[in-house]
């Protein structure tokens, strides 16, 4: 329903742009964008960040973690990379468990122990089973096409033609996408964040070392920000950028207190 809404607000876009040639074009770049990010997103955020694909040989704590979780899981194995980046973070992407991929950062490998760095892959392969990723990523694509095109429309006006385009339709349509695109994309992100925590600490059977995890990464971040495009900061497990005050309201993922807490409670058997 969500992604329906935000697919549906890319089309009011259009439509206040160019009336109803306007709302026909965007809604057929709509369907072309979620037939592209179905097959092509996974590569390009890979290839974004300079993500590595890597071997036991080459991670071998890393290749161990995800095999074992996967045959627990009773999963195909993903292709693992490694992101030259020392900002601790991990993200998982991929249309489904068939076709999806892991990727950690040097500097989350460099400060989780095994158990913090099992709860981190448990989190991201229940991302890949409940097929959140290509949620995720279709979010991500159209929301950031959404803004693009908000922004445009306020820069340039709509012009007013035969199909009922208005200057005046252009800047509340442009408004209504720099508004609702972000907020629709937040509540995507944040049910599934809730659901990968849950099901990540269920996988690993440990809620402690996920929740001592995200800890740390949360500080991590908060000393060594990610150099990452705002478009694709919900596939990471935590904010890749150093989130306080009124744009943590605003930010793609739950509250690191929330999301903690409800861990613990899972280890003290109340959830």
């Amino acid at each position: 329903m969500l992604m329906a809404a935000l697919t549906a607000l890319l089309v009011v876009v259009g439509m206040g742009v160019g009336g109803m040639r306007g709302m026909t074009f965007f809604f057929l770049i709509a369907l072309v964008m979620n037939v592209f990010s179905y097959w092509f997103s996974d590569k390009i955020v890979l290839a974004m960040y300079r993500a590595k694909e890597v071997g036991p040989d080459e991670a071998p704590e890393l290749h161990s973690i995800v095999r074992n979780l996967t045959q627990k899981a009773g999963m195909p194995m993903p292709k693992v990379y490694v992101i030259p980046d020392d900002s601790p973070n991990a993200f998982a992407t991929g249309r489904n468990p068939e076709h999806s991929a892991v990727a950690a950062t040097v500097g989350i490998m460099r400060i989780l122990s095994r158990d913090e760095l099992e709860g981190v892959m448990a989190h991201e392969l229940t991302h890949v089973r409940n097929r959140d990723i290509l949620v995720t990523t279709m979010a991500s694509v159209i929301a950031a096409a959404i803004t693009y095109l908000a922004q445009a429309a306020l820069w340039f006006g709509g012009g007013r033609d035969r199909d009922g385009g208005h200057p005046l339709a252009a800047v509340f349509a442009a408004v209504l996408g720099l508004i609702a695109a972000p907020l629709i994309q937040l509540a995507i992100s944040r049910s599934r964040e809730y659901m990968a925590d849950e099901g990540g600490a269920r996988l690993c059977g440990r809620p402690l070392s996920l929740a001592n995890a995200l800890r740390k990464l949360e500080r991590g971040v908060a000393v060594m920000p990610m150099d990452a495009n705002p478009a694709t900061s919900s596939l990471f497990i935590v904010n890749p950028f150093s989130m306080r005050g009124v744009a943590a309201l605003m930010s793609t993922h739950p509250p690191m207190e929330e999301r903690i807490a409800r861990l613990e409670d899972m280890a003290k058997g109340r959830l």
